[in-house]
């Protein structure tokens, strides 16, 4: 095999036996010497995760400017600036450069990802160089070292392992592996999945128990974390459907502006004859009264009361545009780990001779009850299972620990860890069991011999030997069996009975473990493994499983009403997988696709089988990548969750990344853009309904926004039109009145709730536009109603002789009254707002109407405005017809809804 001498070697290690490895990579017990260890760090570079290539800080920021939304508000500052109107373009301008700094300081913490993976590489190792033992910074660490491992090290390299005693690695980072992975010797097959590479050690995964020694293969970004650092600077993230949609609106509306401004100027000029410098004017009021630049603000106003929220149901967001992706998600990708579920072992079944007991409870809190065909146990009937709990707490070696917050933790094995709680269930004492039961002696577990034995005496003084471990290896170690309650307290084992029972467990997804007993002491002063060879009393089965939360059954529940994919994509084995989304109601009666076979499908066949499979069991990082990026080429919006490092490259590419914030790893947290803070799906579920609040609120303000634009460029128009001679609003009044009603009224938007029944409507299609058919209907039909009230006005008061500032203040005043009334139209697209919760429900828009009136007070009668707007004041009959040309707008809008509703259209219309 050829191959740069640069280059450290690559080979599937896991299909190399040791002496082929330490051949390979010509090494032996004694390690490397010094100087060849010095020669391959110049040769192979440092065990560090290369940093890629990053815009520096200036460009970081100018990139932060590249947005129609940007473009749209220093567009409009320009025209204010033009107008010299200072305030408001100081205003805009300080708006532009908010929202760029908030872009920029994202974009910064989005980057510290990559950060977060290169920390997760151990900073210190144990080898054995020239024969001598040592710790060294783990960045010399080169491919040939021999490295030794004990509990509680980060594994600091790629390891192939060439001894071991009782290895057990966390590799749920890595793999999403649930349980820690029993480490052997042997080679597997070359298309071996990461979590069955048995003989591997990775970079970054924790060594939870035992020792071991092994020979670095692969350092710094040719470890697996370096695969998976790699993959993260490769993808890129994209863009949500909210800023795809502004991103359209925006350019069609520019476009649109552009038209008619281009048109009334050419029809005002050329066929009314109307001077070219006064057109010019009519078409800068015109552009004024179109362009939105109240959107961009609002939009951020309405997007950072959704951050509000949803911090308050303990999703935190880390990028503000994710507020309303999550709102419009088709399909969730979920990790299974931490997330489905609560990432404890519990034992929920225990099987003694001819009954099956359930056992409550879930996680590592100890409270729950045993169960007995739905009846609660009496251990003073039971007493087989009973005992089953005593010997399952004392044939253990890890800790049950709550901390000051009252969170319960394990110290050591999560397996036994489930045994404790089950324990603690049953009603029994670590602490009292230990001083009553005290162990003389132990026979670790060690995988050639498949169980653990420990030595007891109780409190008569009489010995008692516990082992736990594999069912068939226990089988071969008992002579009888408990028996059930009422008959002769022991009998001959059945097996074919317990192997159906192992066979039933198992296909539950269950991990199963058998548990016996011997009442005798070791032939000798310490106990030994021909000591438990013969003469166990077989007492029971138990069925462990990271069980889902229920919680998380009821948010999938609520996913699914709401048309969303709940779709599990884990590391975690198949059968496990697909028992334990048949619990949440995922893939229920479907197959579960492996990794492997994900990897043998092109393109097309993947988008085909990730829609129609929900259960993706033994995947990889780049398994996940594949499936969200199929998914979103179907168009789909995607949602990914998840708590490890393995996670990160697919939760960066989803439209919406959610990580764990209790146990997710530091890069997945990183790589998000929501991250939770209870660990909890359910919290997602909230999470959506918010985000489609704030969507619905969005809406609602757009649709609030564009009839005040239209309604004042109709009026324009309509002056050119009707060559009146003079322009019925001036630009400033366009501006004043575009302020007055974005900076107050809209505001109030931001502020309203939910509205029922928006977790039983399906999501929007993607790619959806941001304005449906029906609501440029709506649009234009209030921006025809405010055109009539506020030009009518204009034009009686100056037909009636009244002078021209009187006649504008009238229409600036019906413009700004009917956006008042419309303002309570608003609050509901399609519902009345002819109650008193439609009136009254949002004490935020009545606020902002009050302020409105004070605002339009000013306007109206203080002589600074008077001078600078060219306002007049109005008597109360002026007052009364400005109010009537509010009224046409509010019962219009009503009337309209009336018939959406009465017709039927409503939830249909939703939907767009």
């Amino acid at each position: 095999m050829q191959r740069d001498d640069n280059a450290p070697p690559q080979h599937p290690w896991h299909t190399l036996s040791v002496e082929q490895t330490q051949l390979e990579l010509q090494t032996g017990p004694d390690g490397l010497a010094n100087t060849e260890a010095q020669s391959r760090l110049e040769r192979y570079g440092p065990n560090r995760l290369t940093e890629p290539a990053r815009r520096g800080p200036l460009m970081r920021l100018l990139h932060q400017f590249h947005n129609i939304l940007l473009y749209a508000m220093m567009g409009a500052a320009v025209i204010t600036a033009i107008l010299g109107h200072w305030l408001d373009t100081a205003v805009l301008l300080a708006a532009v450069i908010v929202n760029a700094l908030i872009g920029f300081v994202q974009e910064g913490k989005a980057e510290s990802a990559l950060a977060a993976i290169r920390g997760m590489l151990a900073p210190h190792a144990t080898v054995m160089r020239g024969g001598q033992r040592s710790e060294i910074d783990a960045t010399t660490l080169v491919p040939g070292d021999i490295v030794v491992l004990a509990s509680g090290d980060r594994v600091p390299a790629d390891l192939r392992l060439i001894a071991s005693r009782e290895l057990r690695v966390d590799e749920a980072a890595l793999t999403g592996e649930s349980e820690p992975v029993q480490k052997e010797l042997g080679t597997v097959a070359e298309d071996a999945a990461l979590g069955d590479r048995w003989c591997l050690a990775f970079a970054g995964t924790v060594v939870v128990y035992g020792q071991a020694t092994g020979i670095v293969v692969a350092t710094g970004a040719h470890t697996e974390l370096g695969r998976i650092n790699h993959l993260l600077t490769d993808v890129d993230s994209s863009t949500t459907p909210l800023l795809r949609q502004i991103d359209r609106f925006g350019h069609g509306l520019a476009a649109a502006i552009a038209v008619v401004a281009v048109l009334t100027f050419l029809l005002g000029w050329l066929w009314r004859g109307e001077p070219a410098g006064e057109m010019f004017m009519v078409v800068v009021a015109l552009v004024a009264s179109a362009i939105p630049e109240g959107l961009p603000a609002i939009m951020t106003v309405i997007l950072a009361r959704g951050v509000q929220r949803m911090a308050r149901e303990k999703a935190i967001v880390r990028r503000l545009p994710a507020v309303e992706t999550l709102g419009s998600v088709t399909v969730i990708c979920s990790d299974k780990t931490g997330t489905l579920t609560r990432n404890e072992m519990t034992v929920q079944r225990v099987v003694t001779a001819g009954l099956v007991y359930d056992v409550s409870g879930a996680g590592y809190v100890p409270t729950g009850e045993f169960r007995l065909n739905g009846t609660a146990v009496d251990f003073a009937q039971h007493p087989e299972l009973l005992l089953t709990a005593r010997a399952g707490e004392l044939c253990n070696d890890a800790r049950l620990l709550q901390d000051d917050e009252g969170h319960w933790r394990v110290e050591g094995d999560p397996t036994e860890g489930a045994l404790l709680v089950l324990g603690s269930k049953a009603g029994l004492s670590r602490e009292t069991l230990q001083t009553e039961w005290p162990r003389r002696d132990t026979l670790p577990f060690e995988s050639q011999h498949r169980f653990m034995a420990t030595y007891h005496t109780d409190r008569d003084g009489s010995p008692w030997i516990f082992v736990k471990g594999a069912p068939e290896r226990i089988f071969d170690m008992c002579r009888d069996q408990i028996r059930t309650p009422g008959s002769e307290p022991v009998g001959p084992v059945d097996l074919d009975y317990w192997r159906r029972m192992v066979t039933d467990t198992a296909a539950q997804g269950l991990r199963v473990l058998g548990i016996a007993y011997k009442r005798a002491a070791p032939a000798g002063d310490r106990i030994e493994f021909s000591d438990a060879e013969s003469g166990f009393t077989l007492l029971a089965l138990v069925g462990i499983i990271d069980p889902p939360r229920p919680e998380a059954i009821a948010a999938v529940a609520e996913c699914h009403r709401a048309g969303i994919r709940v779709k599990m994509i884990t590391g975690d084995h198949a059968e496990t997988a697909k028992a334990i989304g048949a619990q949440l109601d995922i893939g229920v009666g479907k197959p579960a696709v492996t990794g492997a076979e994900v990897a043998l499908m092109d393109d097309a066949e993947l988008r085909r089988v990730a829609l129609e499979i929900d259960v993706f069991a033994r995947a990889s990082p780049e398994h996940k990548l594949r499936l969200v990026q199929a998914l979103q080429d179907d168009g789909q919006v995607v949602a990914m969750t998840g708590d490890g490092v393995n996670d990160a490259p697919a939760l960066k590419r989803a439209d919406v990344g959610v990580a764990m914030g209790f146990k997710g790893t530091e890069a997945a947290k990183e790589a998000a853009d929501i991250v939770l803070t209870d660990d909890n799906f359910a919290s997602i579920a909230k999470a959506v309904r918010q985000g489609r609040g704030v969507y619905d609120n969005l809406k609602k303000f757009i649709l609030f926004m564009l009839p005040t634009n239209g309604g004042e460029a109709l009026v324009v128009i309509a002056g050119v039109m009707l060559s009146l001679g003079v322009v019925p609003l001036t630009p400033a009044q366009v501006l004043w009145i575009n302020m007055v009603t974005s900076s107050t009224l809209g505001i109030a938007l931001a502020f309203e709730r939910a509205e029922p029944g928006i977790m039983e409507r399906a999501p929007r299609p993607p790619g959806t536009s941001l304005l449906s058919w029906f609501f440029i209907w709506r649009v234009t039909l209030v921006s025809v109603l405010m055109m009539i009230g506020t030009f009518g006005l204009f034009y009686i008061e100056w037909r009636n002789g009244a002078s021209i500032e009187s006649a504008r203040t009238m229409a600036v005043n019906a413009l700004v009254v009917a956006e008042m009334f419309y303002l309570l139209n608003s609050r509901s697209i399609f519902r009345s707002a002819l109650t008193a919760t439609g009136l009254f429900g949002n004490r935020v828009a009545l606020i902002t109407i009050a302020a409105c009136i004070a605002l339009q007070m000013i306007f109206t009668y203080t002589p600074f405005m008077q001078n600078t707007f060219g306002s007049a004041p109005l008597n109360g009959r002026e007052w009364l017809e400005v109010i009537g040309a509010g009224l046409l707008v509010f019962f219009g809008a009503e009337l309209e809804k009336w018939v959406v509703r009465r017709a039927g259209w409503a939830e249909r219309l939703a939907r767009q």
